[in-house]
């Protein structure tokens, strides 16, 4: 056992002690540093080493390595007080080792962050390994391994091979000395294999031993630093190498490459012949060699990007160093192919891009109705499809706008093409132009690089269906009747006018006449979207469709909310056609989904006590004030009563919901409480609270 002197007391020397310590080839004779608070001084107190603040008193007992990690300028010093058989490694020397050590570390836990990545070959060993020596006495058995046999290493090492695994051939390495690459083999547990069985050799070229893998794949940057025999492991590394799926290769320390596996030719398109002896940029098609660039460092090089082989090929390139016995040897190189990473981002922005721009799904075969007031207005739809021309689809909130939109296109020639939905409301007025119209590259802080087109080049050769119109600011409006009279756009940031073939379908519930009148909308624009304007007509003019809607959306709520909930009782029925439902037919779903919510689970009928407070004019405790201009003898008793009837009609559009219905008419929650005390409304709210808890209790007892 050699003694060993460590002087200085810094973090290196702390690793070195460790090292030290791990082995028993060596004894630590002290631990010299001036400063007695040093982390060396204390962590070889803690282990019971010797201390001490000078290293002069050693220099006549007994060392056989001094390892000075304090300072190199005290070399010369050493040199002539320690005996002239007591090695001298140099701090500098001491560095570079904990420095590699601590490299190590850091490669390792990289290696392992990237297991989600198929496991790159560098980062966890997932083959079994098993290893004997030449007397066929098992002196390696992996986790791995243990998994795949179903034997604890502890009831198989230092046992004859064969005793433990008896279908094992590694003895037959040991005889031939030959390896056997990649074979089928059975385990006692019924389990197939693939192993590579390996013989190894000394120093001196005997045979001590034999080696198989099946499986996993080893971490080649590991078995590069951590393997001490490179000669004796070459053709086990290249068994390993050739069955990787990651590309891998191999130059020596001149940078000329010595290994390449299959995975790296499919990659590159390079042959052992285009590579084995040749410079390590001859797959370099964009970029600098990393390998040239880590046999300069000796340090790793971890996701430098490149282009590499003929077919330009998009990879993240990992390299390390080599190291044998202190000696750089070479760089082993890991390439990640990136093409099906970036054809997923492209799948995933296309994705994306779908869920964003639907193509129309309704067609006039989803507008349920047969009133004569709907059937007119189909006809208008379907006419307008046939024609290029840009169509206005006017009515209440709530009509089926957007419906009528989806059909017309899908009726029209460009059903083919994209139907690309806007809401002018939901869009920032900042954003609004940009997604509208895209953007140029640089176009503002923040723009991705390349520009990003916008809507009405999305839908080119389909239709853009413009929602809540008259939301438009007068910029957009000016911009909006420059592509309608040029037929072209510019994007933001850009000069270039770019040609559009879009068809424009736009929509909305407020009055536009009196908007031109206010001056808010522009009255040129209002003629250019007018061409063709249709009229969806409100549920109340129209309800005989009301059973039929009615059915119709049963059926989806039935599907939404997994209920079988088939019938609506007459009485229930007519609750339904007694109402002037101003919410129109999104009211009717709303009004339908809470009876079926509130019904027992078993009842499949809607009867008229599952129905919601509906404000009829048949319901005098919930109806409406009127306004009568005749009895009402001054302005002020006209407003109040005109207030009352707004109000009353909010809270039951939002089911009494106060927040909402506050926010919807564009006052505080206590200006409403207030109002609603002042109109003698709460009498309203308490009807539909006692509605609400009957429904409950009969839920509950059901």
């Amino acid at each position: 056992m050699q003694s060993v002197l460590i002087i200085g007391g810094t973090r290196e020397s702390v690793a070195v002690i460790e090292t030290l310590l791990s082995t028993k080839a060596a004894k630590i004779v002290a631990v010299i540093d001036s400063d007695p608070h040093a982390p060396g001084i204390r962590f070889a107190e803690r282990k019971g080493i010797p201390t001490a603040s000078k290293w002069k008193p050693f220099a006549k007992t007994h060392v056989d390595i001094v390892v000075n990690a304090l300072d190199d300028r005290i070399l010369s010093d050493l040199r002539a007080q320690m005996p002239d058989t007591a090695v001298i490694i140099p701090c500098s020397m001491v560095h570079i080792i904990t420095n590699l050590m601590a490299e190590k570390e850091k490669l390792i836990n990289q290696l392992k962050a990237q297991s989600a990545q198929q496991s790159m070959i560098l980062t966890l060993t997932h083959d079994g390994m098993v290893a004997i020596d030449r007397n066929g006495i098992v002196t390696l058995f992996n986790p791995s391994a243990e998994k795949l046999m179903g034997i604890k290493a502890k009831d198989v090492i230092g046992k004859k091979v064969e005793d433990v695994i008896p279908s094992t051939k590694l003895p037959r390495v040991i005889e031939t000395g030959k390896p056997e690459i990649n074979q089928q083999q059975e385990l006692e547990n019924g389990k197939k294999i693939v192993t590579t069985r390996l013989p190894m050799f000394d120093h001196n070229g005997q045979l001590c031993g034999a080696f198989a893998v099946f499986k996993d794949i080893s971490d080649l940057e590991e078995l590069a630093r951590e393997i001490t025999n490179l000669q004796s492991i070459q053709t086990m590394l290249n068994a390993i190498i050739q069955s990787a799926e990651e590309a891998i290769s191999v130059v020596d320390e001149n940078g000329l490459g010595i290994l390449i596996n299959p995975a790296y030719t499919r990659l590159t398109g390079l042959t052992e012949k285009d590579v084995i002896g040749k410079p390590a940029t001859i797959d370099i098609y964009e970029g600098e060699s990393m390998h040239m660039q880590v046999l300069k460092t000796r340090k790793p090089v971890r996701g430098a990007r490149l282009k590499v082989g003929q077919a330009k090929r998009d990879v993240i390139v990992n390299v390390a160093p080599v190291i044998v016995d202190g000696e750089l040897k070479g760089s082993v190189g890991v390439i990640q192919d990136m093409s099906e990473i970036t054809a997923l981002t492209n799948e995933l922005n296309r994705a994306r891009q779908i869920i964003r721009t639907l193509e129309a799904k309704y067609s006039f075969d989803d507008i349920i109705g047969e009133s004569e007031e709907i059937q007119l207005v189909k006809e208008q739809a379907k006419l307008a499809a046939s024609t290029p021309i840009s169509i206005l689809l006017r009515g209440e909130s709530g009509t089926g706008k957007e419906l009528f939109a989806h059909a017309i296109h899908n009726a029209s020639g460009r059903k083919y093409n994209k139907f690309v939905r806007v809401n002018c409301a939901a869009i920032s007025e900042s954003l609004l132009e940009s997604e509208m119209f895209g953007y140029e590259e640089g176009a503002f802080s923040g723009a991705k690089k390349g520009g990003k087109r916008g809507y009405f080049e999305e839908a080119q050769g389909g239709s853009i269906f413009l929602d809540e119109i008259g939301e438009l600011s007068p910029h957009m409006q000016a911009k909006l009747l420059r592509v309608l009279q040029e037929k072209e756009i510019v994007r933001v940031g850009g000069t270039k006018p770019i040609p559009v073939d879009v068809r424009v379908i736009t929509a909305t519930n407020v009055n536009l006449e009196k908007r031109i009148a206010a001056g808010t909308f522009r009255e040129d624009l209002y003629y250019r979207l007018n061409r063709m304007p249709i009229f969806i007509p409100p549920l109340r003019q129209r309800k005989e469709d009301i059973p039929a809607l009615a059915h119709h959306l049963l059926r989806k709520i039935n599907h939404d909310f997994g209920r079988n909930v088939g019938e609506i009782a007459p009485e229930a029925m007519a609750m339904l056609m007694a109402y002037d439902w101003p919410g129109n037919v999104r009211e009717l779903e709303n009004v339908l989904g809470r009876a079926v919510i509130f019904m027992a689970i078993q009842e499949t009928v809607i009867r008229a006590e599952h129905i919601p407070p509906l404000v009829t004019k048949e319901n005098p405790s919930l109806a409406y004030a009127e306004v009568d201009e005749e009895r009402s003898e001054n302005l002020a008793d006209i407003m109040d009563a005109y207030e009352k009837e707004i109000i009353a009609k909010t809270l039951s559009r939002y089911q009494f919901n106060k927040t909402k219905t506050a926010k919807a008419l564009g006052i505080s929650v206590r200006n409403l409480y207030y109002k609603m005390a002042k109109y003698h409304l709460e009498t309203i709210d308490m009807q539909n609270t006692a509605y609400t808890q009957k429904i409950s209790r009969s839920s509950s007892h059901h």
